[in-house]
């Protein structure tokens, strides 16, 4: 089977390294993020009485490391890609989840005798997932931190009319899913078969005319590359 053109639309670094994942499975990725990561200006981060900190994405944890030199906490993380992110910024207690918000909670509540304070979690203006409402509903004392903003793309003439011939488009967040939707009222892509991170990831495509749209089993991006293969003609 002809590799695919497969449109990458997560925010960078990131989409630079599932560009690369596309690639070794035959595929030609076409990099084209629909957010723009915007850091948030502020001084030093006030860690008193923190913890430990949770991170749900790599842009979170780059984002802390800019306004913070503190590398001692304990981390919660999300994926192997936000907990490789954290340790290459230097740190070194760090504790992973494979999933989603949701299994993080998990991971945290199963471990939070050991978290000797407030847990701090830097992060999104508008977060995927509301994982300081999940732990305080549970009595862990949490806190979110605004880092971070993601604003929609504007595409060139030239970019569209790349976009314009390709098969597939995967998706990371429910975010870039709606700038998604938003670009489709002016640029119809029929063609276009989306793939998802989740079924909340491409909720709002539901009433986008496009040609298919499927979610991955599982919130990882290995489940979401391997329906690539399996996405009809």
């Amino acid at each position: 089977m002809p590799g695919r053109k497969i449109w990458i639309t997560r925010a960078q670094p990131g989409a630079d390294a599932t560009a690369s994942r596309v690639r070794a499975l035959g595929h030609e990725p076409l990099v084209a993020p629909l957010l723009d990561v915007q850091p948030i200006d502020g001084g030093e981060i006030d860690l008193e009485g923190v913890g430990a900190l949770a991170f749900t994405s790599a842009n979170g944890v780059r984002a802390f490391a800019d306004r913070s030199a503190a590398r001692g906490l304990k981390v919660f993380a999300v994926g192997a890609a936000t907990a490789a992110a954290a340790k290459a910024v230097g740190f070194r207690q760090v504790l992973s989840a494979d999933g989603d918000v949701e299994a993080l909670a998990e991971g945290i509540l199963g471990r939070q005798r050991e978290i000797m304070g407030q847990l701090l979690h830097p992060g999104a203006a508008e977060p995927a997932g509301d994982l300081v409402g999940l732990l305080n509903a549970q009595g862990v004392a949490a806190r979110g931190l605004v880092l971070y903003d993601t604003a929609p793309v504007a595409f060139t003439d030239a970019q569209l009319a790349e976009l314009a011939e390709v098969e597939v488009a995967l998706l990371h967040s429910p975010k870039a899913a709606l700038a998604l939707a938003e670009l489709l009222t002016t640029h119809p892509m029929p063609q276009l078969k989306v793939l998802g991170l989740s079924q909340a990831v491409i909720k709002p495509l539901a009433k986008a005319k496009i040609a298919h749209k499927a979610f991955a089993p599982f919130p990882l991006e290995a489940a979401l590359l391997n329906l690539i293969d399996r996405t009809p003609d």
